[in-house]
C-alpha cells in the first residue's frame, strides 16, 4: 500500500510518499521565505502561485525517481490513494493543493484522502516510531496554533487549552522584526538568544498563576515590544532581549505543560508543530517529563515544520480504515479546527 502526500497549507510546498512496508520512501519541502522575506510576511496570492509551480515539480520528481526508475524494487506501479491537506490554512494555498490532489485522483482512478494539517503534526511523532501512542497529551506549537490536547485515539481529540490571541510562531516572527532580524526571524531570534546574559531583562510569563490551560501571548508582545523601542540600539542589549524573551516563551509552554499533566493522568506526551524545534523547549520540557515519569516523543525536527509526510502518514491510517470519500468535489477548510470531522 502506498500514499501520495500533498501539503500546501500556508507557505511550504511538500510531497511525500508513504509505504505500507518501507515507511517514508519520499519526501521533499520548497520554502518560499525568499518570496516573502521582503514583504515581512506571507503575501497569500504569491504563496499560492509558487505552490502550483513547486507542487507540479515535486510531482514529476516523484514519478521519475521511484515509478519509472523504481529504485527501491517496489514490485506494485503506482499509488493506492492520494492524501492533501484540506485545512487549515489559507484558502488559495489549500486550494492548490486541493486541486492538483483531486485531478490526479481522478485521472487515476484512486481514493483521494482529506486530512487535517493539525492531526498531521499530531501524528507527526508516530513517523518516527512506528507505533500508536494513543492515549497521550500533546503540545502542539505551529504557525497560527498554540494548543493543549487531549489525544483518547485515532481521530478523537479534546482541545484542553489554546491561545485567546497571538500564537507562539506569530510573536516569535513579532519580536524578531522589531529587533531587525527580518522574515522569517523565529531562528534567527533564537540564535541571537544564545548570546544573551541572564537576569538583564525579566518579561512575564502570562496566565500561569491558575489552573487555566489556555494561553495569552499579546500582553507579552506588548511588554517587550515596549522595552526594545526604549533599549539602546546596542548588539548585545538585543542578546540579552531576545534571551529573556525566549525564556518567557518557552517557561509559559512548559507551566501549562505541568498543569495539563496535572489534572489529566496520562503517561504519554506529545511535543509537535513548527516551534517543538525550539532547543530551549525540548531541554525543559524533557526534563519536566522526567521529574514526573511521563514518557515523551518529540517529533523529528524535519518533521516539525509543514510537511507532506505526516499528511501521507495520516492518509495511510485512514486509508487502513477506509475513511475516504468518493466525493469528487474540490474541498478545503481554511479553519478547520483538531477535533472536527471533515467529509
Amino acid at each position: 500500500m502506498r500514499i501520495l502526500g500533498i501539503e500546501t497549507s500556508c507557505d511550504d510546498t511538500s510531497v511525500a510518499v508513504y509505504d505500507s512496508e518501507l515507511g517514508l520512501i519520499f519526501h521533499s519541502i520548497l520554502n518560499q521565505n525568499h518570496i516573502h522575506a521582503e514583504f515581512d510576511g506571507i503575501v497569500p496570492e504569491l504563496a499560492a502561485r509558487s505552490h502550483l509551480d513547486q507542487l507540479i515539480f515535486l510531482i514529476k520528481k516523484v514519478c521519475i525517481k521511484y515509478l519509472f526508475n523504481n529504485e527501491l524494487n517496489i514490485q506494485s506501479n503506482g499509488f493506492n490513494a492520494i492524501a492533501y491537506t484540506v485545512g487549515p490554512g489559507l484558502a488559495g494555498s489549500l486550494l492548490v493543493g486541493a486541486t492538483v490532489a483531486r485531478t490526479l485522483s481522478i485521472s487515476l482512478n484512486i481514493p483521494c484522502i482529506l486530512v487535517n494539517h493539525l492531526e498531521g503534526h499530531l501524528l507527526s511523532a508516530m513517523i518516527n516510531h512506528q507505533k500508536n501512542l494513543f492515549p497521550f497529551l500533546a503540545l502542539l506549537v505551529s504557525g497560527a496554533n498554540t494548543q493543549l490536547i487531549q489525544a483518547h485515539g485515532f481521530g478523537k481529540y479534546t482541545i484542553l487549552g489554546k491561545t485567546m490571541d497571538d500564537s507562539v510562531g506569530n510573536v516569535f516572527d513579532y519580536i524578531a522584526k522589531l529587533l531587525g532580524l527580518g522574515y522569517p526571524g523565529g531562528k534567527k531570534l533564537s540564535n541571537l538568544a544564545k548570546f544573551g546574559q541572564s537576569g538583564r531583562y525579566f518579561f512575564p510569563r502570562p496566565m500561569t498563576k491558575n489552573y487555566n490551560l489556555n494561553f495569552s501571548f499579546s500582553g507579552l508582545k506588548t511588554h517587550v515590544k515596549n522595552v526594545i523601542l526604549q533599549c539602546s540600539n546596542i548588539f548585545q542589549e538585543k542578546n540579552n532581549i531576545a534571551y529573556s524573551f525566549e525564556e518567557a516563551i518557552v517557561d509559559t509552554l512548559v507551566i501549562k505543560c505541568k498543569l495539563a499533566i496535572q489534572k489529566i493522568n496520562l503517561k504519554n506526551f506529545v511535543v509537535c508543530g513548527g516551534f517543538s524545534a525550539n532547543n530551549l523547549l525540548r531541554k525543559k520540557l524533557k526534563n519536566l517529563f522526567i521529574t514526573n515519569q511521563i514518557k515523551y516523543f518529540f517529533s523529528k525536527k524535519i518533521f516539525c515544520t509543514d510537511n507532506a509526510a505526516m499528511i501521507a502518514y495520516v492518509g495511510f491510517l485512514k486509508y487502513k480504515l477506509g475513511l475516504y470519500s468518493q466525493n469528487q468535489s474540490i474541498i478545503v477548510y481554511p479553519d478547520l479546527l483538531i477535533h472536527e470531522t471533515i467529509d
